[in-house]
């Protein structure tokens, strides 16, 4: 189960990158913000399950 949610965890980074290259190419800050809220989530959650990994 911690491989798929690692999997998840990184679409939710790369979606938030994707976002934010849209909002910065477009001059929408809504969408920026977003994408950044995004990878900070994902980065986030990856992080924990690194932690759940060292106590494995």
């Amino acid at each position: 189960m911690s491989g798929i949610d690692k999997m998840k965890n990184k679409a939710e980074e790369l979606s938030g990158k994707g976002k934010e290259a849209v909002g910065n190419a477009t001059d929408d800050p809504d969408l920026q913000a977003e994408g950044q809220a995004d990878q900070a989530s994902g980065n986030l959650k990856q992080a924990g399950e690194k932690v759940k990994d060292v106590f494995k």
